[in-house]
């Protein structure tokens, strides 16, 4: 069984940074393409993913501001967050891209002045 704990969401000020991880049990994060999401009230995006040859994929808002990485020993996917903005506020889940597994209980990032 797949179980993913999210972690590292905070309050933040625009322009500061956060580091999410997420703790992967059930699932290899290097055998399957593994994603991080967001949720804000009514919507759910694929923000940034990571296949299981090392390809990094991202939305365009987030594309050269945050990354994500993952640690095949620890089996661990991380994303990385720098200059964040008021609109980067939301819920953070990690999560298989291909796999129906249920999700986490994610992490919230608030960045507000």
């Amino acid at each position: 069984q797949v179980q993913l704990v999210e972690s590292g969401g905070g309050f933040v000020q625009p322009g500061e940074s956060l580091r999410l991880s997420c703790v992967v049990s059930g699932v290899k994060v290097t055998s399957t393409a593994m994603g991080w999401y967001r949720q804000v009230p009514g919507k759910r995006e694929l923000i940034a993913r990571i296949t299981t040859s090392g390809h990094l994929d991202y939305e365009d808002t987030v594309k050269g501001r945050f990354i994500i990485s993952r640690d095949s020993a620890k089996n661990m996917v991380y994303l990385q967050m720098n200059l964040l903005k008021p609109e980067d506020t939301a819920r953070y889940y990690c999560k298989p891209i291909f796999q129906n597994v249920p999700w986490g209980q994610g992490t919230q990032v608030t960045v507000s002045s």
